[in-house]
C-alpha cells in the first residue's frame, strides 16, 4: 500500500481522545490530520483526498452524520468510519445503508480501528488508481503520448489542467521526442482559447531570411518580392495560442522583436506604421536548460525571464521506464489501425529491447519502434519480430511494399539519415519519398548519428 493511501482525517472534539487516537494511528503507520471540529476537516478533504475520514458522531456544531453528508456530496467514494456511543448504534447502522464505510462502537480496541482503516485505505487506493487509469485511457483515446502513471507525468497533467485557462506564457523544457508540442496543444485545447487558432512554428526549421516574415508578417511592397500583404504567425494566433518550438534556435535579432511583442502585446508589421494589439498567449519549447548560461548560448537572458512565467519540464522516457509498457501498447494499437494489421504480439527480443534500450529519442522513438514491430521488424531493421516459422506476406503488393521499405532504409542508413542524399540515391520525387516514409512508418532521424529523431520538419 502506498504512503498516500494511509492518510487519515481524524475528527474528535475530545482533545485527550483525539491526541491518544492520533498516537495510536501514527504508531500503526498512518499519517494523521487531527481536527477538533468537523468544519476544519474540509481544509484537507476534497475530491483528491486519498485517505479515510474517521469521525465521532456527537460533536458540537456539525455532527458526524452531517459531516458524512457533506463528504458524500464532495466524493461518495471517500470512506468514512463513524465512532459511536452506545446510544448512537441505530443511527450508525442506518448510515451504513446510506454509504458509510464502517462504524466502531465505544469503547473500542485500538486494533479494531486499525484493521478497519487498513481495509478502507485499500479501497480508497483502488478508487484513486482506477481514476488515474481512466484519465490515462482518455488521453490515449485522443492519440496523445502524454499518458503514463509516473509521478512526474501525473503532476504534469494536473498542472496543465490548473493553468490551461490562465493567460500566462509558458516555457516547456524537454529532450527531443518527449512531447513538447503535445503539452502545448493540451494547454490550448483544455483552456478557454480552444476555439481560436493554435499556431505552431519551429524556430529551428526555417532560415533566418524567412522566419521574420513568418512570425511578424509584412505589408505589400515592404521589401523586394513582397507583392502581397502577409499576416504573420504572431498576429494570426491572437485570441488563441502561439507555439514556438526550439525557441533556443531563434536568431538574436528576432529575439529583440519577440521580447517587445511579449512586453507590449502588440506589433507593427514590416512596411507599416500601424500598431496592432494582440490577445496573445505564447508557449515556447526548448530542449536545453535556458536558465543555465552554458546552455543558453546567445539566447537573451531578458527574453528567457519574460517567457519563464511558468516552466513545465517533461521527463525523458528513461526517467519513467514504468510507463513504457503502457505507452508501447498504445502505440502498437495505433500502428495496427494505421497499417490495417492485427496488433503485433511482443516476442522476447522486443521485450528485451523495451527493457534495456536507453530510448534517447524518447516517446517519439518508442512510437516509431511500435510501427516497425507492427510491420514485422524487430529491434534491428533486419530482425523479424514475428516467429521465424510465420508465413511471409502472401500478396504481391505486400511483398513489393516490404522490399521498397527495405530499400528506403538501406538508402537512409548509407547516407547517415540525410534525406536529400537518400532521395538523390533512390531517384524519386521528394513528395513521393515523404509519402513512403509515412506509409511504412520510417523515421529518417533514426538513421542519423546521435539519434536526434526529428523527422521531416528539419528538412523543410
Amino acid at each position: 500500500m502506498n504512503e498516500g493511501s494511509r492518510r487519515v482525517a481524524l475528527v474528535e472534539d475530545d482533545a485527550d481522545l483525539l491526541h491518544a487516537t492520533t498516537q495510536l494511528l501514527e504508531l500503526a503507520g498512518f499519517t494523521v490530520v487531527a481536527r477538533e471540529a468537523a468544519e476544519a476537516a474540509f481544509a484537507v478533504v476534497d475530491r483528491d483526498f486519498d485517505g479515510v475520514v474517521v469521525t465521532d458522531i456527537r460533536m458540537p456544531g456539525m455532527n458526524g452524520l452531517q459531516l458524512f453528508d457533506r463528504i458524500k456530496a464532495i466524493d461518495p467514494d471517500i470512506p468514512v468510519i463513524l465512532v459511536t456511543g452506545h446510544g448512537d448504534v441505530d443511527l450508525a447502522v442506518a448510515a451504513l445503508k446510506d454509504g458509510v464505510y464502517d462504524f466502531i462502537p465505544k469503547p473500542y480496541a485500538g486494533d479494531r480501528l486499525v484493521e478497519a482503516l487498513k481495509r478502507a485505505s485499500e479501497k480508497r487506493r483502488l478508487v484513486m488508481e482506477n481514476r488515474r487509469l481512466r484519465e490515462a485511457a482518455a488521453l490515449a483515446a485522443d492519440g496523445l503520448p502524454l499518458i503514463g502513471e509516473a509521478p512526474a507525468i501525473r503532476r504534469l497533467r494536473e498542472t496543465l489542467r490548473q493553468i490551461a485557462d490562465m493567460d500566462v506564457d509558458v516555457l516547456v523544457e524537454g529532450e527531443t521526442g518527449t512531447g513538447k508540442e503535445v503539452v502545448a496543444d493540451l494547454l490550448h485545447r483544455w483552456g478557454r482559447r480552444h476555439s481560436k487558432p493554435f499556431v505552431a512554428l519551429n524556430c529551428g526549421a526555417l532560415p533566418e531570411t524567412v522566419i521574420e516574415s513568418e512570425l511578424f508578417g509584412h505589408e505589400a511592397g515592404a521589401f523586394t518580392g513582397a507583392q502581397r500583404r502577409r499576416i504573420g504567425r504572431v498576429e494570426h494566433s491572437s485570441g488563441g495560442t502561439l507555439f514556438l518550438d526550439e525557441i533556443e534556435s531563434m536568431p538574436p535579432a528576432l529575439q529583440v522583436k519577440l521580447l517587445r511583442v511579449l512586453e507590449t502585446r502588440s506589433l507593427t508589421p514590416l512596411g507599416s506604421n500601424e500598431i496592432r494589439r494582440l490577445d496573445l498567449r505564447v508557449v515556447a519549447a526548448t530542449k536545453v536548460d535556458l536558465g543555465r548560461p552554458d546552455q543558453r548560448g546567445d539566447f537573451r537572458e531578458d527574453l528567457y525571464f519574460r517567457l519563464n512565467v511558468v516552466t513545465l519540464r517533461i521527463p525523458p522516457l528513461r526517467e519513467r521506464r514504468g510507463d513504457i509498457p503502457m505507452l508501447f501498447g498504445h502505440f502498437l494499437g495505433k500502428a495496427a489501425e494505421r497499417f490495417g494489421r492485427p496488433v503485433a504480439k511482443v516476442n522476447a527480443a522486443v521485450s528485451d529491447h523495451l527493457q534495456s534500450h536507453a530510448w534517447p529519442g524518447n516517446v517519439r522513438e518508442l512510437a516509431h519502434f511500435a510501427d516497425r514491430v507492427t510491420l514485422g521488424l524487430g529491434p534491428d531493421d533486419e530482425t523479424k519480430a514475428v516467429p521465424p516459422q510465420s508465413e511471409p506476406p502472401a500478396s504481391l503488393p505486400e511483398r513489393v511494399g516490404h522490399y521498397e521499405a527495405q530499400l528506403i532504409r538501406e538508402a537512409l542508413r548509407d547516407h547517415g539519415g540525410d534525406v536529400r542524399s537518400a532521395i538523390d540515391a533512390l531517384g524519386v520525387p521528394r513528395k513521393t519519398f515523404y509519402d513512403k516514409l509515412k506509409r511504412y512508418g520510417i523515421a529518417a532521424s533514426e538513421f542519423r548519428n546521435g539519434g536526434d529523431p526529428h523527422p521531416v520538419r528539419e528538412q523543410t
